[in-house]
């Protein structure tokens, strides 16, 4: 046996012991053994001003070198700083809106793709098995625009401002620039401890299960915890709440600015409820705990997803909470690389809020058309940022994306999708799929060849 074959062989050992053990998935425990650092665990602890403007506090990054015992050491890791995608560096008097410093168990380099990356040189290299973590002080200032990091009015939005870990695995450190549309973001499930002191008139959801107790004078704290979750987001304001138990048994809590309508909060919650519940029959049963809905008419962006937590806009002609609640299995529990397989996510929200509606989409293939001669569904975030630019992309991700998955639910029969991507979600779950293996699992559902089904529809394993 060769070194590299008795490597490869070490790794499905690894993944098999793991599947035992652990009761997960051989396949997924296969994946996630080429994934470094992983078994990821963040403890925070912030506290804001009087308007939940800014937060500051300390976050500790633990994690394992899960690479095998003949690799090597791990010396380094990244993090990002994805709330400063659309600031970058910043300038005089105006710096970015999220900063570090004071390091712990590393040094840190300066910012780099745009401020949005941080690499830390380890203090010791962590040997494969082993366990460590990084510490440092974090300051947050929430950008005075309507954004997904970002305020309107009394309120204030925290998706994407907090650091995460960044992804290495067998093509190195995953290190995509923010296009300024879309989603970039790629990151593993990991367990989420975060405590947010604020004061006591501020409403705080937030992703996780939480509970909020007396602080210091005029002051409350709100503990999240979350498990297996690839992000953490909050919200602060003097937002209106319900909460509601699904007849599926999910708690789901809404909270509303006071100009949302009323027939949109009452038609959101009520949508929320029902879409939490089919699509945890459809694809595995909903992991979170909690569900909380951030619902607003000033939402600029359109709606954001993250685990166990939404913001979604809300008018009283309806919202994408459907779609958005979709993100929970596509995107949170099945994850992907959101810069090089947006329509693995963005596609199948789609597709899933299609069934919720009973849409079928007949015949909207018919209907896809091309904004470049050499676009495809599978198209990376990197080839529509180029130049003529992002025109196009979201009827191709989205729309054209979701009617491919149509049509192979008619190549396969309807009971042949549904198992399928059932078995796909288990076979991924908490994991990192690809475009090649959706195209497996598929080909392997189908029992004949599906090259023809990906070529027409412009699907690849690997793209640009």
């Amino acid at each position: 046996m060769t070194s590299t074959r008795r490597r490869l062989w070490l790794v499905e050992l690894f993944a098999l012991v793991a599947a035992i053990l652990l009761g997960v998935p051989a396949a997924h425990a296969a994946e996630e053994a080429s994934l470094t650092p992983d078994r990821i665990g963040y403890d925070v602890a912030l506290r804001s001003d009087a308007t939940g403007t800014n937060w500051a506090g300390r976050e500790r990054i633990s994690f394992t070198h899960t690479g095998t015992g003949t690799g090597p050491a791990l010396r380094e890791v990244y993090v990002r700083l994805w709330g400063n995608g659309a600031d970058g560096c910043g300038g005089p008097g105006s710096p970015s809106p999220v900063r570090v410093s004071r390091f712990e168990g590393g040094t840190a380099d300066a910012l780099s793709v745009n401020c949005t990356a941080l690499r830390i040189s380890l203090t010791h290299p962590l040997s494969p098995g082993a366990r460590t973590s990084v510490s440092f002080d974090v300051s947050l200032t929430v950008p005075g625009r309507m954004a997904r990091f970002g305020s309107g009015g009394a309120y204030r939005y925290l998706g994407n401002a907090l650091p995460v870990l960044s992804v290495r695995d067998e093509d190195g450190w995953h290190l995509a620039p923010d296009v300024g549309f879309g989603e970039s973001y790629f990151t593993l499930a990991a367990d989420f401890r975060v405590v947010l002191d604020h004061p006591s008139e501020l409403s705080v959801p937030a992703t996780g299960t939480t509970t909020t107790h007396p602080g210091g004078a005029g002051r409350s704290v709100t503990v999240s915890t979350a498990h297996h979750a690839r992000d953490f987001a909050w919200a602060a304001g003097p937002f209106r709440t319900a909460t509601a138990t699904s007849p599926g048994g999910v708690t789901v809590r809404a909270h509303w600015t006071a100009d949302t309508d009323a027939g949109g909060v009452t038609s959101a919650r009520s949508e929320a409820a029902r879409a939490v519940d089919l699509f945890g029959e459809r694809f595995g049963r909903y992991p979170y705990g909690e569900l909380d809905i951030v619902l607003s008419p000033d939402f600029t962006f359109g709606s954001m997803e993250y685990p166990g937590f939404v913001l979604v806009w809300t008018g009283p002609d309806g919202s994408a909470v459907v779609h958005e609640i979709a993100h929970q299995w596509w995107y949170g529990i099945v994850g992907n690389d959101e810069y090089t397989s947006p329509w693995l996510d963005e596609a199948f929200a789609t597709y899933a809020q299609d069934l919720f509606y009973g849409e079928n989409g007949q015949g909207c293939w018919a209907d896809v058309h091309w904004p470049r001669p050499d676009a495809a569904i599978t198209s990376t975030m990197g080839y529509w940022a180029r130049p003529p630019g992002n025109n196009g992309w979201s009827f191709v991700v989205y729309r054209a994306g979701s009617c491919a998955l149509h049509d192979l639910e008619r190549e396969l029969g309807s009971p042949a999708m549904e198992r399928m991507l059932q078995q796909y979600a288990r076979d991924h779950w908490y994991g990192v799929s690809t475009n090649a293996a959706f195209m497996r699992a598929a080909q392997e559902a189908s029992g004949r060849d599906l090259t023809r089904f990906w070529e027409e529809h412009r699907i690849r394993a690997h793209d640009s």
